[in-house]
């Protein structure tokens, strides 16, 4: 009689451990491999040390760095710029982006954006930020300003005063992703090149995961190469799903697309 009783009470353990048992935690975003296939090459200035790129309107702006030697140009993209202005003197351009009819200018270590008429290049006015600048982008969709600074973080800014409105910590499956440098803002995701190497990650700037990373390795030849600097310049194609990638002193700029890397 007694092992008649203990069967049922053991289904019904049974059965209530089956209906507690936690829901298996969802994985972790996936992060795909990519690499930049080249689809065509356009000239590019060898004496440019290129710290920003943007494609907008059908007009390539660039920032160029240096001290002395530091200017921001627009013109039609693989064509000498129709537009150039040079900055005095301590300043080191860095990364730039356009608002409408504004452009953002960074400098390095000096401590002031300035903002730009995007037609003319005339400046308007400066404003201070603490810290390096490295690069910066528009996400137009929620109306804000992506800025890089080489760490693993991403700073939020207002695209009228250039005021902090919040950060984020880059990282991937194996920790913080630092020395992020340019940046191209494209829908929801951020594009960040890494400082020396040929990699450029994708990043979803809400949660600061990295979503795709991207070799960008092999657009130079070995010869190019000796005489050329880092990549350091990357600017999405409107309309398409291509960018335009080029480098520190480099003398051509690639039209590419993104694939799968093969397994």
């Amino acid at each position: 009689m007694r092992c008649l009783l203990l069967i049922p009470a053991v289904v019904v353990v049974a059965l209530t451990g089956c209906a507690a048992a936690p829901a298996p935690s969802s994985a972790a975003p996936r992060t795909e491999s990519l690499r930049a296939e080249v689809v065509e090459v356009l000239p590019h200035d060898s004496a440019a040390f290129t710290q920003g790129l943007e494609l907008s309107g059908g007009t390539l702006y660039e920032g160029t760095g240096l001290e002395g030697r530091s200017s921001v140009r627009a013109g039609p993209p693989g064509a000498q710029p129709v537009t150039k202005v040079e900055l005095p003197s301590p300043l080191f351009g860095e990364g730039i982006t356009v608002t409408g009819p504004s452009l953002w200018q960074l400098t390095w270590k000096n401590g002031v954006a300035i903002q730009r008429d995007a037609r003319t290049l005339a400046e308007q006015r400066r404003v201070e930020y603490r810290g390096e600048g490295w690069g910066l982008c528009h996400q137009q969709g929620r109306d804000r300003l992506v800025m890089s600074d080489g760490s693993a973080e991403l700073t939020f800014r207002d695209p009228r005063e250039f005021t902090e409105t919040g950060r984020v910590r880059v990282r991937t499956a194996d920790g913080p992703a630092d020395q992020l440098n340019e940046l191209e803002c494209v829908g929801d995701a951020v594009y960040a090149n890494v400082w020396h190497s040929d990699r450029i990650l994708r990043i979803d700037p809400d949660t600061g995961q990295v979503t795709a990373q991207i070799d960008a390795s092999g657009l130079l030849t070995d010869a190019e190469r000796r005489g050329a600097d880092v990549l350091n310049g990357v600017a999405a194609i409107p309309g398409t799903d291509q960018f335009l990638l080029t480098g520190k002193l480099w003398p051509k700029m690639f039209r590419v697309k993104l694939v799968p890397v093969s397994p």
